[in-house]
């Protein structure tokens, strides 16, 4: 049974997100942000995760730092600004700081996969998607080119990198994977909101599609996709190609928001930045290929005895977006 207040606080939640977005001053931006964390604590503190306290303390505490400094901030520029305007560019960047703390960019990251790891695939799903909307918003408001922007762009996407390579668990896997997406997002930024809003929904899109899936089979650990995809050969294929797509992988529908970023970065002479997004890129892409060959080409037993286990309706649906996605979108962007 799916309890009352899991309803409303999942509807206070959209509501706080939605406040931060549509407001016209910082301080009621503030405020969608509080009743946005106020709402997602009880929901962390579900039952089915697995380290519920730890995970919803963790994050409380990350948050609750991130908004003082924040509102801090807020209140220090409305007003010192008439009288030291040479330190507006300070409080933006500790502003700045506290909205990139708030998404969990590195070198603001520490707190991301902790947590990440103490949740179920759907309170996972929410921390990955939803939770990223309206504080990346908010930098919108901030985002200016600056070496603080840019060397936030090259920590996040080295990090994610090198901290994923050694990891089991599929969460703080997904957890790096998240940081090394948030530097291409902080980088489309620069130029263009709308191709981070591309970047956005097709990042969400394909986290979504794996999710379902590690959720269906109840998967947290590289050693356990052994057995657990194959009881159907259709699940664990859309299962790699998934993976494949959140790398980049030409084909596949991951690949056009980064194909739209490194074009844009190009035009503006970013060539550098765009080069190093590339090839740290790699080494996430590296670690995608282990989870998907583990499942796929290293030999395991299979049963003899066919039983056929249809695949859930809505997991079908949204890989066949995701992976037909690229030819659909080369086909409408072609005529805007």
């Amino acid at each position: 049974m799916f309890n009352f207040y899991k309803i409303l606080f999942s509807m206070t939640l959209m509501i706080g997100s939605l406040i931060a977005i549509s407001s016209y001053s910082w301080l009621s931006m503030w405020m969608g942000l509080e009743i946005n964390l106020l709402s997602i604590i009880p929901l962390l503190k579900d039952k089915n995760n697995i380290y519920p306290a730890e995970a919803a303390l963790k994050y409380f505490i990350t948050q609750t730092l991130a908004s003082m400094i924040l509102l801090l901030s807020i209140l220090l520029s409305l007003n010192i600004q008439e009288f030291w305007p040479e330190t507006l560019t300070f409080l933006n960047m500790i502003m700045n700081s506290a909205l990139l703390t708030k998404v969990g960019a590195a070198p603001f990251h520490s707190w991301f996969p902790e947590v990440l790891e103490g949740l179920n695939w759907i309170n996972s799903l929410l921390m990955l998607t939803w939770q990223k909307i309206a504080p990346m918003v908010l930098i919108f408001y901030n985002c200016k080119l600056s070496s603080f922007f840019l060397s936030i762009i090259l920590i996040s996407t080295i990090v994610s990198g090198i901290l994923g390579l050694n990891q089991i668990s599929l969460r703080k896997i997904l957890a790096y994977s998240s940081i090394n997406h948030m530097s291409w997002m902080l980088a489309s930024m620069l130029n263009s909101q709308y191709i981070w809003l591309i970047y956005f929904i097709i990042y969400s899109i394909i986290s979504l599609n794996i999710i379902l899936i590690l959720r269906l089979k109840q998967i947290f650990y590289l050693h356990q996709l052994f057995n657990s995809l194959n009881s159907s050969k259709l699940i664990k294929f859309s299962f790699m190609l998934n993976f494949f797509s959140l790398g980049g992988l030409p084909p596949f529908l991951g690949f056009f928001p980064k194909w739209l970023v490194v074009n844009n970065l190009i035009q503006q002479k970013f060539f550098l930045l765009s080069f190093l997004l590339i090839v740290f890129t790699l080494i996430t892409l590296f670690f995608y290929l282990r989870i998907t060959f583990t499942a796929l080409v290293i030999n395991s037993s299979e049963t003899l005895i066919f039983s056929p286990k249809k695949m859930n309706f809505f997991i079908f649906l949204f890989n066949f977006i995701s992976l037909s996605g690229l030819l659909v979108s080369t086909l409408v962007f072609n005529y805007i």
